[in-house]
């Protein structure tokens, strides 16, 4: 995810590298320090043990918890920061034994409810009361992890910088022919409230019917968006112009005039981090 390389490449005053089990798309995100955690070749006879009859969690089964123990030796880490909730709750009984403090930060998903995790607010409880710090990414991400148990003492609030000089300033005017642009860029998925921007555009119309709509992004929503634009009588100037490259999406960002982005928590509880 963009953000969160914009952060850590941003981190000063650390030796900083990256554990994780997949690296993808190198060229766009280049990182001179990545460990990559190896898939074990586990005895089925001790994977079986572990798993069925001494009921161990997947990290120790799957010989994820050994691999990690090392690395992290031979790096020579002092602290482990943890991006995102579930994947403390994956890596939560490493949590317990490691003798080093642990940071887990929140970023909007992983307060919703998880059905593939069983017992996830009570592994959530136990992270909170496992780690010294845990961090959100705003306001409301912080209130929602209060009500699932994190002590308020342990929250932190750590925004999402924006690099500033990626988005140049455009001194736009109001469009003396009417025809207004309007852009919204997101995963297509309830918590972006596109239906919400669907609405208010057809409002806005009523006013400006020259006025245009832009939606950067896709997802599994595309197909009932496009319907709620036809229903609505404005998918002739309703765009799906589906994900675009960084500077593809700054010409659209730049041509603009308006940038809508409601937000909503869905039924699930997700929400966004910002």
């Amino acid at each position: 995810m963009l953000h969160i390389y914009r952060q850590v490449k941003a981190l000063r005053g650390v030796d900083t590298f990256i554990v994780t089990k997949e690296v993808q798309n190198a060229e766009r995100f280049p990182f001179a320090n990545i460990e990559v955690i190896p898939k074990r070749r586990t005895n089925l006879l001790v994977h079986g043990w572990l798993k069925f009859i001494e009921r161990r969690p997947h990290i120790v089964y799957r010989g994820e918890y050994q691999t990690l123990d090392s690395l992290l030796e031979r790096q020579g880490a002092d602290l482990m920061h943890i991006y995102f909730g579930h994947t403390g709750v994956h890596l939560l009984p490493f949590i317990e034994q490691w003798d080093k403090p642990c940071v887990v930060s929140f970023h909007g998903a992983d307060v919703a409810h998880k059905h593939d995790i069983k017992d996830y607010p009570t592994k959530l409880r136990r992270l909170f009361d496992a780690v010294p710090l845990v961090l959100a990414r705003s306001q409301s991400l912080a209130e929602r992890l209060i009500h699932l148990g994190c002590p308020s003492e342990k929250l932190r609030i750590n925004r999402t910088g924006i690099p500033l000089n990626d988005f140049p300033f455009v001194d736009r005017q109001l469009p003396p022919d009417g025809k207004w642009r309007v852009v919204q860029a997101c995963r297509l998925i309830p918590k972006k409230g596109v239906a919400t921007s669907l609405r208010a555009f057809a409002i806005f119309k009523k006013d400006n019917p020259k006025a245009e709509f832009f939606i950067a992004g896709k997802g599994p929503l595309q197909p009932e968006l496009e319907m709620l634009a036809d229903g609505l009588g404005i998918l002739r100037d309703v765009h799906f112009v589906g994900f675009l490259s960084q500077p593809k999406l700054l010409e659209l960002y730049a041509s603009s005039h308006l940038f809508l982005h409601p937000s909503e928590i869905s039924a699930n509880q997700d929400q966004e981090g910002v």
